[in-house]
């Protein structure tokens, strides 16, 4: 009768163990909710010009989606711009932009109105690239608000007979604008783009001179670079394809005219030894 007892309590125990190996397994195979999977590193391949980067998404978290803001009555408060460096963000900038570009045309349609849209940053991108700012994401910031008002100045008849250029070919830089371009007697021939001129303490001088050096290249001693499409006009000033991002503010040259690369190439094409120099005005700040 004892040992018939003892194996009863045995087959209990069995059971019982049985059940918990069983409730265990159902655990492992996901019944309840297990921990969030550790955050996955992803490759992104390179854009052009980007570097190689990486980046940490965690899953399965979808990304957020922009959305565009509703349209807003008039007098309404708008809504925070976003950052400068997102693509077709706007800005407080927008509406000049818009009306410069408008006024200027060529870079592709756009409505007057302050708002964004995908038609006015396919145009202000357009306007970018052409003048080498960075990033050209289609963005209303600072600098391209600048850039289009100098832009949009210099273009204006009243600018142009400032220079008082003669029947030849004639390079007239705007020092007060920080513009440049070439006339042919009344025409002009090419621009206006954008230069940078000396900062201060080597400001560019004013005044009326010509082109007596030119090279592809030629080498600068006192600052140890190379200077591209080289066009000296007075002592060791001239023209030349600046080495460092031009819009960047804080900078400015020595005293000569630095170029974006394609106009550099353009004002090599067209002006030759004896070309007429015209400068004019003053840089701010200097």
């Amino acid at each position: 009768m004892a040992v018939s007892g003892a194996v009863a309590l045995l087959a209990s125990v069995v059971a019982v163990i049985g059940l918990a190996s069983a409730t265990g397994a159902a655990d492992a195979l996901g019944s309840e909710p297990s921990a969030a999977p550790a955050a996955e590193v992803a490759t992104a391949p390179a854009e052009a010009g980007t570097p190689f980067i990486k980046v940490v998404t965690a899953q399965p978290a979808r990304p957020e989606t922009t959305r565009h803001p509703a349209a807003r009555s008039p007098g309404a408060t708008p809504a925070a711009a976003t950052s400068p460096s997102t693509p077709c963000a706007t800005g407080r900038w927008q509406h000049d932009i818009e009306r410069d570009l408008d006024s200027l045309g060529g870079y592709g349609a756009v409505t007057v109105d302050g708002r964004q849209s995908p038609g006015d940053c396919a145009t202000i991108r357009a306007f970018q690239h052409r003048f080498g700012i960075r990033p050209a994401g289609g963005q209303a910031d600072a600098t391209t608000a600048d850039v289009a008002r100098r832009i949009t100045a210099s273009s204006t008849p009243e600018r142009r007979s400032a220079c008082g250029a003669a029947a030849q070919v004639t390079a007239c830089v705007d020092l007060t604008l920080q513009t440049v371009w070439v006339m042919r007697g009344s025409d002009v021939v090419a621009g206006p783009t954008v230069i940078r001129s000396g900062f201060r303490g080597h400001a560019t001088p004013a005044g009326t001179y010509r082109i007596n050096k030119r090279a592809q290249r030629e080498w600068s001693d006192p600052y140890a670079v190379w200077l591209p499409y080289w066009q000296r006009f007075v002592g060791g000033i001239g023209f030349h394809e600046t080495t460092t991002y031009l819009h960047d503010a804080r900078r400015g040259s020595h005293g000569c005219v630095n170029l974006l690369h394609d106009d550099a190439v353009a004002m090599f094409d067209l002006l030759d030894m004896g070309a007429t120099v015209r400068t004019f005005g003053r840089r701010p700040g200097t």
